[in-house]
This record gives C-alpha cells, structure tokens and sequence, in this order.
C-alpha cells in the first residue's frame, strides 16, 4: 500500500477518533444548554388555575365515603374500559389500576396501524400504573370507581380527562396502619401530546402517610414503546433511557433482563426510539426520590424497555397531591420546543426543555441543521423526499468538486515522486533525523505539499457525518413513498422479496439498495486505484477494494433507504469526479506531448542527485565488470 494511502487512512482514523472523544468528553449529551430554571416556578401559574376536574371527583369520593369504615364497598364495580380520543391521540384506560392499555397516535402510522406507544401491556405491567413502595413492587391490581370529565362546551378545544379513585389501606414498613382514598386523574388537551395526570392522596381516618422502604409510590411509564421493532434484524432502531440533568441531556442503553436506578436531579426522564418518546416531568422534582430504568422480559421474547419514577415517603397526615406532565409523542422539533414557551401551548408551561431529547449531531448540530433547512427548500420545489436527497446529494458533489479535484492531483503528484522519495529512504533508513530534513527539502523544491491531499477529507468529513445523521433520522422520511413498489417507505429499507426462512446476519428479507450499494462502492474503489494507485501492494489494495465494501454490506443491510440512496449516489458522482479528473490529467499531458514539450523535470535536491549518479556508476562499473 502506497505511504501516502497509509497517511490518509491513519489521518481519517486520529481525526475520527479526536471527534468522538470531543464529543464524549464535552458533549457527553446530544447537546448541552442552558442551566434549568426550577420546575416550580415554571408551572406555578398552571397550578393557580381552577381544577374542574378536582372538585369533581372530590364531590364523587365524598358520596362514596360518607362512612368512615375503609375500605368503600365497591362490590358493584366491575373491570370495564374507556376511551378517550383527541384531534392527535386515542387512549384507552382500565378501571383497573386506573391505568393506560392502548395508546394510538392518530398522526402517525404504522404500516396499516397507528402507531401504538402502550406496547408490551400484560396483566402485571400497564403504562402509566403505580405500585406502592419501590419500583420493584407489584403494581395496583384493585378494580377502581371510574368518572369521565368532558369539555361542557364542546365547540371549544378544552379539557378531556377521566378520573379514577379507591379506598386503601395499607400497612407500613414501621408496621403502622393508613386509611386513605387513592386518586388519578388524566387530562388531556384536544391539540397537544402532552398530558398531565395528578396523584392525589385523600387521608381517611387513621391516616399516617405512606412508607414502603423509604418510599410512598412508583410511577411506571410504558412498559414499551411503539413501533414494535426487531432487534436482530433492525441494528437502525434502539430504545434508550433518558433524562435532563444539570442543563444537559443524559442517555443509556441496557441489555435484555437489566435494571438500573438513576438519580433524582432530573427535569424529566424517559425513553426514546428513533422516531417517538415518552418523558415524564414531575411538577416538583424534590418529591422524588429516583428513577429507574428496566428492561425486564415479560411478553414473549420481546424487552421491555420502561422507565419507573419513585416518590418519597408521605410522611405527614395532610393530603397530598403530586403533577406530572408527560408528553407521549413525536420526536420532532416542533412538537418538543413548542413546551419552552408557555403562549405556544395549551398548558402554558414552559422552560420544559423537551426539545432536548432530540437525536442531533452533537457538535454537528449546527450543520445539520442548515442541511435539513436546505433540503426542506428542495422539497418545496419537487415534493417528494427521494429526489430531494438526490438533489441534495448532486449539489454537495458540485460544491466539493474542486477539493476533490485537488486532492487527485495531489495524489497524482506523490505518485511520481515516489521513485525519488524511495531512494531517499532507502539512503537515510539509519537517520530518521536527516531523512525528514532531505524530504521536507524535497518537497519545498518540487513544490508539493503531502497534507494537500488529505485537507478536503478533512473539509468534507464534518460534512458526511452530519448527512449520515441527517438522512438517518430524518423523521419526515417516516412513510415518505419514493418508488412504489420498491421504496415505499424512505425510513426503512427497500423490499424486493421476502423468504420463509432466515438468512445468517441478514435475516429474511432481500434487500436490492445494499447490493448496488456495494457494487458502486467496488466500482468507485477500483477505478480509482486503476487510474490513481499504480505500484501499490495488490494485496492490501484488494483487501481495501472488496473487503470494506463487504464489512460495509453486512452494515447497511438493514439501512434506512434513504440513507442508502445518498451513499449510492455518492460513490457514483465520485466515480465520474474522479474520470473527469483523470481525463483532464491525462489530456494535459497527450497535449503536452502533441506539441513535442518535453516533459517537466522534477528538480532534485543536491543529496538526491548525488545518489542517482553514484547508482548510474555501479551500474556502469558492473556493467563493464561482465
């Protein structure tokens, strides 16, 4: 393998590596913002609004507990569901536990469906329950008394919400008995993705508060969310645990069967898909006493990927009421940004900063962003996602044209001082010291700079990273149709047949884009070494041409489409840059050659010429010798 070709990978490689640990050391979060204002003040003036909702169900758990016997007798109350639908959700609640068992983004599709956010439900998990104590606990199972509280008028985008409430008593871990009637209660507005539930705890008599281990109750979220996705086939999706600490976002993932508890200083907490996420945020983070995140296997095969949120102890004998708002929704700009401004929501919170969970490129975010702003104008002009990634994939190559120009020519120029600099070497191998000055003599001489070659790759490498993360995460390529029948969907991969039975690492789907994808990369590679790499090690050359393009295949196998299109695109312009080039090389100099101009002798510092002809003479005298 040509010096210059090992240069420029080691470059690549230090480059790349001085990113990530950039990025993970300063950025350890997506992006890093401003300090938190306190979540007290930031909804102080929800809470001084009246609460119908509240008066209602207090007037409904008066009437049931006009005695003081606990608990209520509820041997009427059967298990029964309720549905609640919205301009952008429908939900659907138990009476049992008062919690959530469907939860349906009316927006948003999958495949058929939509796209469901209360996924994995089984008898002992459901989104949104709670248990009493710690996390690991059994959630409520008792059947609740149920009342739906709908908008009086309903011309007007109000509120929708459903209380549900029960009497408890329960005994704590110093042995002392509570009496006391347990309350939930969902809001929700008709345009909005976040909701807010209120826990309020009514003391009975003999009330002494709650304390199971140090700990009052545990807030589940889903226990999955939606789509419903394939570990092993899909290596584009993942499920992480999330939170907005000290200003900055946090994130983790978990293996299979995992548990781990997280601290309290949060904002909000959640979990995140590459699309959708569900964020809780306590109304006073000072309750609470930690989060956790599991990813226990309780429906089949499929893990669970659940955050859980832990109050501390009641302790006193008042009531006690706790808020959280909790956003089940897109992961888009405009649906998270909309909660830092309170005149841009219902709610009227703000400084929530949920906009915070986005999946950005961290100290990229800035050129990702003037991206996305340029493609958008491009599909302004020709509605439709596919071409507006081959727009955007053309003009990039124009625009980085004469840098890759340069780069080939300076590859060209190293080729033919090859010759040259290997005597040198081969003069100076014992003198390292002496070596690097002869060299650097020799290319101020010749006029050739060796980092002229590897500046574009540097230029254009914050650029490629932040269109991988562009056209991988796009979220309006979700069910973007490019070509039907084919690329239906520009956020998952093409589909051209599918098996009855499963490929090793490939799974049994057959997919045509990583396949061209591969045959472009092969083409691109080896016209360049054809054309640009006379001399270099076969071997190595071949292990570069074929074995990275097939590393590359098992990769993207299961790559969104889109993602795919760009990089196909990509290696085809580079092919065509690169003849372009070449021909220009190759035409200067036949022209050269027409007009009988000599050729452009390469000056030789003194050291080189010596040894040139030092070589000519035993050359000679062996010649004369036979």
């Amino acid at each position: 393998m040509e010096k210059n070709t090992v240069w420029a990978i080691l470059l690549s490689a230090i480059v790349l590596g001085a990113f990530m640990w950039i990025q993970t050391t300063y950025f350890p979060t997506e992006v890093a913002t401003e300090s938190e204002t306190p979540i007290e003040s930031v909804i102080e003036e929800e809470k001084n609004q009246p609460n119908n909702t509240t008066e209602i169900l207090s007037t409904a758990i008066e009437k049931a507990d006009e005695s003081t016997e606990m608990p209520l007798d509820e041997s009427d109350v059967k298990e029964e569901n309720f549905t609640i639908t919205t301009d952008y959700v429908k939900v659907v609640f138990t009476n049992r536990g008062g919690d959530i068992i469907d939860y349906q983004l009316l927006k948003h599709k999958d495949g058929e469906e939509f796209v469901q956010m209360a996924d994995n439900i089984n008898e002992a998990n459901r989104a949104f329950s709670l248990a009493f104590g710690t996390e690991d606990n059994s959630i409520i199972n008792e059947i609740f008394n149920a009342k739906i509280i709908n908008d009086p008028d309903p011309t007007i985008l109000g509120d929708k919400g459903i209380g549900f409430y029960k009497a408890f008593k329960i005994k704590n871990s110093d042995g002392t008995e509570s009496n006391f009637i347990l309350v939930k209660e969902y809001t929700f507005h008709q345009d909005e993705y976040l909701f807010k539930l209120d826990i309020h705890i009514e003391p009975a008599e003999n009330y002494v508060g709650i304390n199971y281990n140090n700990s009052s109750y545990t807030l589940r979220g889903s226990p999955q969310i939606g789509p419903y996705w394939d570990k092993s086939a899909d290596r584009y999706e993942n499920r992480t645990f999330m939170s907005y600490t000290d200003g900055k976002q946090k994130k983790k993932t978990l293996g299979e069967g995992k548990s781990e508890i997280y601290g309290n200083s949060f904002t909000w907490t959640g979990i995140a898909n590459k699309y959708f996420v569900e964020l809780i945020v306590p109304s006073d983070t000072t309750t609470i006493s930690h989060s956790t995140y599991s990813t226990k296997i309780e429906v089949d095969d499929y893990a669970n990927a659940q955050v859980k949120v832990t109050r501390n102890p009641l302790k006193t004998n008042a009531a006690n009421s706790d808020t959280y708002y909790i956003y089940v929704g897109p992961r888009t700009n405009n649906t998270l940004k909309k909660y830092n401004s309170a005149s841009n929501n219902s709610w009227g919170v703000s400084n929530l900063h949920l906009d915070d969970a986005l999946r950005t490129s961290g100290i990229l975010t800035w050129l990702e962003v003037i991206l996305k702003w340029f493609m958008e104008i491009l599909y302004k002009v020709i509605p439709n996602w596919g071409v507006s990634i081959i727009l955007m994939t053309i003009i990039f190559r124009i625009f980085m044209f004469p840098l890759t120009k340069k780069q080939s020519e300076g590859t060209v120029k190293m080729q033919e001082l090859q010759p040259q600099i290997k005597e040198l070497q081969a003069k100076y191998k014992d003198n390292p010291k002496k070596l690097n000055e002869e060299t650097a003599k020799f290319y101020k001489q010749t006029g050739y700079n060796p980092m002229s070659g590897c500046l574009p790759l540097l230029i254009q490498f914050p650029i490629i990273i932040a269109m991988y993360n562009l056209f991988n995460n796009y979220f309006d390529f979700r069910g973007a149709m490019f070509i039907p029948g084919w690329i239906p969907d520009l956020s998952n991969p093409d589909l051209v047949a599918t098996f009855g039975f499963n490929i090793p690492f490939l799974g049994n789907e057959l997919h045509l884009l990583p396949i061209i994808y591969v045959a472009t990369q092969i083409l691109s590679m080896k016209f360049t070494q054809t054309q640009n790499t006379a001399g270099s090690s076969g071997s190595s050359m071949k292990i570069m041409m074929y074995g990275m393009p097939l590393m590359f295949f098992f990769i993207f196998y299961n790559a969104p489409a889109g993602l795919l299109i760009y990089w196909i695109l990509s290696n085809v312009l580079m092919t065509i840059q690169q003849a372009i080039i070449n021909g220009f090389v190759h035409g200067k100099e036949k022209k050269e050659e027409g007009v009988a101009v000599p050729k452009k002798e390469v000056r030789l510092p003194p050291s080189a010429k010596k040894m040139q002809e030092s070589k000519k003479k035993a050359a000679s005298r062996k010649k004369n010798k036979r």
